[in-house]
């Protein structure tokens, strides 16, 4: 049965705008530093296709995620972390939001058996 997977800590990138002077010049750049940053463990990028609700200014979503807070602390100070942080400022021109929350997360299947487990000993 897969079980919850546990608290990790991700740091959440904001970035408001693609169309800035090479940006994807840049990207690869700094997706190469990201992904060597010592404890990784996931990424994930999402593009925005529309903001429903709420005056967000956000085109892209990119999350990079860690076991724990300290290891995620330990990845941003690395050279690689610094060297990511950089260029993501540099692609940027300064229009990005820096996030870090603990995360956690489940899978419809596991939730699905956990309320057949709670209805059966209703």
């Amino acid at each position: 049965m897969p079980k919850y997977n546990g608290r990790m800590h991700k740091l959440i990138i904001l970035i408001e705008s693609t169309s800035t002077p090479d940006f994807h010049v840049f990207w690869p750049r700094f997706l190469h530093a990201a992904e060597n940053m010592p404890g990784l463990r996931r990424e994930a990028t999402s593009r925005i296709n529309q903001i429903l609700f709420g005056d967000l200014q956000c085109a892209l979503i990119h999350e990079l995620f860690f076991d724990s807070l300290q290891a995620l602390q330990v990845g941003l100070a690395s050279e690689f972390g610094k060297e990511a942080g950089r260029l993501l400022q540099e692609m940027t021109t300064g229009r990005v939001r820096l996030i870090i929350a603990d995360h956690s997360e489940d899978n419809l299947e596991n939730i699905r058996q956990y309320r057949m487990q709670q209805d059966a000993s209703h």
